[in-house]
């Protein structure tokens, strides 16, 4: 199976050094948006071009408080386990990012705490774990622009064992703080055309030490993919967004993994079309600092 068979959005690689394996993970529904939540698969490989699976990693119970609307899942190694942040959606609940953990890559996965880790009255998706300097844990996530309109990407910090929050959240920025975002009409009913998405983010530290932090929104060519810069070296900023996006082919919300070789890559999906999402990986480049898709 190459990446072009597999239906997926919202790519996540997690390469693991124990097994020298890459395992794929992303939202594999075949409808997302308003059929029931299945549940999330993953795919493993040896050389990044031949994979194997699907392997079902996560199916709710019946007391998963989500029903609706399984996004995003990527899978972080911490303190010699496995866990997967993911955005779950049910009636009469706000959108938001539950963590679940496992031994294996594999999973299966479950909760690590009975309701999100993300404010319950909050519409939020794409939580991310930053793990800061000083080794301390951190979920970054957005906060929703279909109810705040200019959407933001906020930080809290977590206890040690991922288990819930200890402080309230942070707005790190704005999605107009980037030039490369559209302004698109409100969903309240306003009719004021100034919302501005924020979706996808990934912390990455380059090998200079920049705090780096992808992203994605709706731009001029559709879907598009940036990235802004600590210029402080810490989560809580202050950050400085990029000129232009990287990822301009109605492509976006990525990572960035490195090979058992040592080569960078860039992760995204594209189209933004159910069902024709496909993973794409990218050669990345850091060049003082900064970004570049070879």
């Amino acid at each position: 199976m190459q990446l072009t068979d597999i239906q997926m959005r919202d790519p996540f690689v997690l390469a693991d050094p124990d097994s020298q394996t890459y395992y794929l993970y992303g939202t594999t529904d075949k409808d997302p948006w308003k059929a029931k939540g299945v549940g999330f698969d993953a795919y493993h490989s040896k050389d990044l071009l031949a994979w194997e699976g699907p392997i079902e990693v996560f199916s709710p119970d019946k007391a998963f408080w989500g029903t609706h609307n399984f996004w995003a899942p990527e899978v972080h190694r911490y303190r010699g386990h496995y866990y997967l942040f993911a955005s779950f959606k049910a009636e009469n609940r706000c959108r938001g990012t539950q963590i679940l953990s496992s031994a294996s890559p594999l999973g299966p996965f479950v909760p690590v705490s009975a309701k999100p880790a993300t404010p319950e009255s909050w519409e939020c998706l794409d939580g991310t774990l930053h793990i800061d300097q000083k080794g301390k844990p951190w979920i970054v996530f957005c906060h929703e622009w279909v109810q705040v309109n200019d959407g933001q990407i906020c930080a809290t910090p977590l206890r040690d064992d991922l288990s819930e929050p200890i402080a309230e959240p942070i707005v790190l920025f704005h999605a107009s703080d980037a030039a490369w975002t559209k302004r698109l009409a409100r969903r309240d009913g306003s009719g004021l055309v100034d919302a501005r998405v924020t979706d996808g983010p990934f912390l990455h530290t380059a090998q200079d030490g920049t705090l780096l932090m992808l992203w994605s929104s709706v731009g001029q060519e559709g879907y598009v993919m940036g990235y802004a810069t600590s210029t402080s070296g810490s989560i809580l900023g202050p950050w400085v967004q990029s000129e232009e996006p990287l990822i301009v082919c109605d492509g976006g919300h990525g990572m960035i993994f490195t090979s058992f070789e040592g080569l960078r890559y860039l992760t995204y999906h594209s189209p933004n079309k159910t069902p024709n999402e496909r993973p794409f990986f990218a050669r990345l480049e850091e060049r003082d600092g900064s970004l570049a898709c070879l």
